[in-house]
């Protein structure tokens, strides 16, 4: 088996701001095994809150590089349990190693993905639409230009009443809010409150992700319900979750890739929590790979590549909140003819 690492630096339509960061640009990793006339593809996108840059990753791939090209035969649960301890460090890279070898393994036995895992894709849910931090009226216009049935808006401004209630003005889409750990428990409730009466079907992670004994205060007394995500970065956090919040919404990336995210949407279904798998702005590798996992899902946050000015990859697209998978097996992914900013054999 053979890796391969390209990087690209992925230009976004809008500039896209969160509570605590902006960026018109994400650099992202792609992850290539090829084994005889097959390959597979994986993706994680570097992420400043997290301290994960492209260098980084490609680095503790290639301190791996012999041990990974000498696997060939392993299942996936086998990969990823022997690359977890040289990389566990570093979930990112993994995340992206994983989803390579994941789609690199269905295609050899001929099948897609969610084939393989024998899922019945009727009761797909619909992707969000995410409404990045702005003014309200440049708020507004990204919702006129991309008319969705569910938006994610981004929130943790000194106006964020203000901005749903105009937003709710222009549509009559299910509303979700995310304030990135931006609210203290006051402001939490206080806004759940008015939310509510909005058509906001929940808040994610609301306050920091350590404040565990707030977060048990909202859980017990906010009128919507409360969806982990920075809260819930790896496997032992689903039980942590646990009576603080509703449901949980797993990043591939933080997790280290489908394999482990798998075992979080098991857990978390056996506790009684709402599944959701979110994007952290990759290509439509990393969309197509979180399209596999949509039948385990009640929620679902993928819509990297409708962010994007141009796109370096074709697989899964995207109609009015609908995901309809690629042709080939897999994931579906086919790499586009574009120049890589690394690329390395």
């Amino acid at each position: 088996m053979q890796l391969r690492l390209r990087s690209f630096d992925l230009e976004l339509t809008h500039t896209f701001s969160i509570s605590r960061q902006s960026f018109n640009h994400k650099p992202t990793l792609i992850v290539e095994l090829k084994d005889g006339k097959f390959s597979g593809f994986g993706e994680s996108s570097e992420n400043p809150y997290y301290h994960k840059t492209v260098e980084m990753m490609i680095d503790d791939l290639l301190k791996c590089k012999d041990i990974i090209e000498q696997s060939s035969n392993e299942t996936p649960e086998e990969f990823w349990q022997k690359m977890y301890p040289m990389l566990k460090h570093d979930m990112f890279a993994l995340c992206a190693l994983d989803i390579a070898f994941n789609d690199l393994f269905a295609r050899k036995k001929g099948v897609k993905l969610y084939e393989l895992w024998d899922l019945d894709l009727t009761k797909n849910p619909l992707t969000n639409y995410t409404l990045g931090i702005d003014t309200i009226e440049k708020m507004v216009v990204k919702m006129k230009e991309t008319p969705w049935p569910i938006y994610k808006i981004k929130l943790g401004t000194k106006d964020d009443i203000a901005i749903v209630k105009e937003l709710r003005k222009h549509s009559d889409a299910i509303f979700r809010i995310d304030a990135n750990c931006a609210w203290g428990v006051d402001e939490t409730l206080k806004n759940a409150e008015v939310f509510k009466t909005l058509g906001v079907e929940f808040i994610e992670q609301p306050m920091p992700a350590e404040n565990w004994d707030d977060a048990k205060i909202v859980y017990e007394k906010s009128v919507l319900p409360i969806v982990a995500d920075e809260s819930c970065q790896i496997e032992s956090d689903v039980l942590k979750c646990v009576g603080h919040f509703h449901g949980v919404n797993i990043k591939l990336a933080k997790c280290g890739g489908i394999t482990p995210a798998r075992r979080m949407l098991f857990e978390a279904e056996k506790n009684g929590l709402k599944k959701m798998v979110g994007c952290m702005t990759e290509s439509t590798v990393g969309m197509s790979a979180i399209a596999h996992l949509l039948p385990y899902l009640d929620y679902v946050d993928m819509d990297g590549q409708l962010l994007m000015k141009h796109d370096i990859a074709d697989g899964t697209t995207l109609e009015f909140g609908k995901i309809l998978y690629a042709q080939g097996n897999g994931t579906g992914v086919k790499l586009k003819n574009i120049s890589p900013k690394i690329d390395l054999k």
